[in-house]
């Protein structure tokens, strides 16, 4: 079995290290199982490296990274927004339409936080709901670990938990495709930081990872910020991990060697 572990400062730099793990001449399937990759400034990224890979990602008809990271986290919106009430509101109104682009039929990871699919029929808020739980216990004694956002349980009321779900039992039942990640553990420290570790059953480097890193920053940095906290660091643990794409023409960045190769 494959497996790797990394802690790097940035996603930039966490990412690359990721993909050079996998891409090894003793792997010659470039997977990984239970791979950790660990981000201590996970809000943080190399611009010109990301436009980098944006180039040779569209140039392929995949989404830029700007939009797989708006699938967890709607930054733009947010900066709209009054707050969590305010913004969770406004994203289900628009849930409906955003669901008719294609590859969101079944949803996005920020949609499962907002309503998650439960009882009631406007579904479960769990985003304010975390919110309130950090900020209540930051205010008192700290409890360090009792802030899940659980994405493969069902939670039938607000008064469950902090859970934050995205998987659905009985619903999401494709061998493959959305949603991959599976459950967001939040951690708060006694320095009043935030940290977050996301699990996901699988990962595609190429296609996904690198703007799933950018929207759970970005997430996990307004949730610290809505509570009153300080952003921590971010986790991310693949269930299975593959260094998908074009990989003669991500070396020259990967190695650090020139910029991508046409």
């Amino acid at each position: 079995m494959h497996t790797f572990t990394v802690t790097e400062r940035d996603v930039t730099q966490a990412w690359v290290a990721a993909c050079n793990k996998l891409d090894r001449k003793d792997n010659p399937d470039r997977t990984g199982l239970h791979t950790v990759v660990r981000i201590a400034d996970p809000t943080s990224d190399d611009l010109v490296f990301r436009a980098e890979l944006d180039r040779l990602r569209t140039a392929r008809g995949l989404w830029p990274l700007e939009t797989v990271a708006g699938t967890l986290f709607p930054e733009a919106l947010a900066a709209r927004c009054a707050g969590p009430d305010d913004l969770a509101k406004r994203y289900r109104q628009m849930y409906q339409v955003i669901k008719r682009y294609p590859g969101n039929h079944r949803g996005t990871y920020f949609g499962r936080l907002v309503s998650y699919p439960a009882a009631s029929k406007s579904g479960v808020d769990q985003l304010c709901t975390v919110i309130g739980r950090l900020r209540a216990q930051a205010a008192g004694n700290k409890i360090a670990a009792a802030y899940e956002i659980d994405i493969a349980a069902a939670m039938e009321t607000e008064e469950a938990g902090a859970d934050l779900m995205v998987h659905t039992a009985g619903k999401d039942n494709s061998y493959i495709g959305f949603p991959c990640l599976s459950h967001i553990s939040l951690q708060l420290d006694r320095d009043r930081r935030v940290h977050a570790a996301a699990l996901y059953r699988s990962h595609f480097m190429f296609e996904r990872a690198y703007g799933n890193y950018l929207g759970l920053g970005r997430l996990l940095a307004y949730i610290a910020q809505q509570a009153e906290l300080a952003c921590g660091s971010l986790t991310v643990v693949a269930g299975h991990a593959r260094l998908d794409g074009p990989i003669t023409q991500l070396r020259p960045l990967l190695t650090g060697t020139g910029r991508l190769a046409a």
